[in-house]
């Protein structure tokens, strides 16, 4: 029999991307009959993230929110001093921090968790020196307690340690939706779903790609963002191959 030379096995794809940042929100970790952490959910994620920084070589870092423990903003509506409201939203983003960090070691990856709120039994402090070296050395850093100051959200907080880690893209991973869209998809059947945006036209369209702040930043940064459904299989890698899926907001709207 006649062996295959190692020239005839196709090509791998080229990587797109070399470093990201990826935006998770709290509430995409909601299991679904009402756990506000799901175990499997954790896992899936992790086995993701263990494909494209481990077999592929993308450095990552993540941040994520903390919508299934706490809303601030929620809480400030209900009476609570909104300072302090947002403060405990931060924690909360800690605890999701530290359930995601968990599985990615379970499934092999080595971690660094740093957060913008000092908890040094559990987590080393945000320093973006350091959050680079750990990236160059294949470890994925996630980045908890948002920025640190109250009245910002994590949208912001990934928009922002994005820029400072020097990502190609900042990956807003959305909960079974699968880009922006001109309305609610999951409300309106016929709602629009844009290939791509420029940051102006998300901003003049009023359109929730992310908070205005974050948004901002981005496009003062060119740091272009692709909005998916963090369902979707294998959507990360697909990504970081070039593969065009969801909705890419950048400076041209190409």
């Amino acid at each position: 029999m006649i062996g295959r030379r190692e020239s005839d096995d196709p090509a791998p794809s080229p990587l797109r991307f070399r470093r990201v940042l990826l935006k998770i929100s709290g509430e995409a970790l909601v299991d679904r009959d009402g756990g506000i952490i799901s175990a499997a959910i954790l896992d899936r994620i992790a086995q993701d993230v263990r494909r494209v920084a481990c077999d592929l070589g993308v450095q990552i870092g993540l941040v994520i929110g903390g919508g299934n423990i706490w809303r601030g903003r929620a809480a400030a509506e209900r009476g609570m001093e909104e300072a302090q409201a947002h403060y405990a939203g931060m924690i909360a983003t800690i605890i999701n921090g530290l359930a995601l960090q968990d599985a990615l070691e379970r499934a092999g990856v080595d971690t660094r968790l740093q957060t913008a709120i000092e908890v040094r039994q559990v987590a080393e402090p945000y320093i973006r020196r350091r959050a680079i070296r750990h990236l160059e050395k294949g470890r994925v850093v996630l980045f908890a307690g948002g920025t640190g100051n109250p009245y910002v959200s994590t949208d912001t907080a990934g928009a922002l340690r994005g820029i400072e880690i020097g990502a190609d893209v900042l990956l807003m991973a959305k909960n079974s939706v699968d880009g922006v869209y001109d309305d609610d998809p999951r409300r309106n059947p016929n709602a629009r779903r844009f290939e791509a945006l420029s940051y102006i036209q998300a901003i003049n369209l009023g359109l929730r790609v992310m908070d205005g702040t974050a948004l901002t930043l981005c496009m003062e940064n060119r740091l272009p963002i692709i909005v998916f459904d963090l369902d979707a299989p294998g959507a990360l890698e697909r990504i970081v191959r070039g593969e065009k899926i969801g909705t890419v907001v950048d400076g041209g709207s190409t």
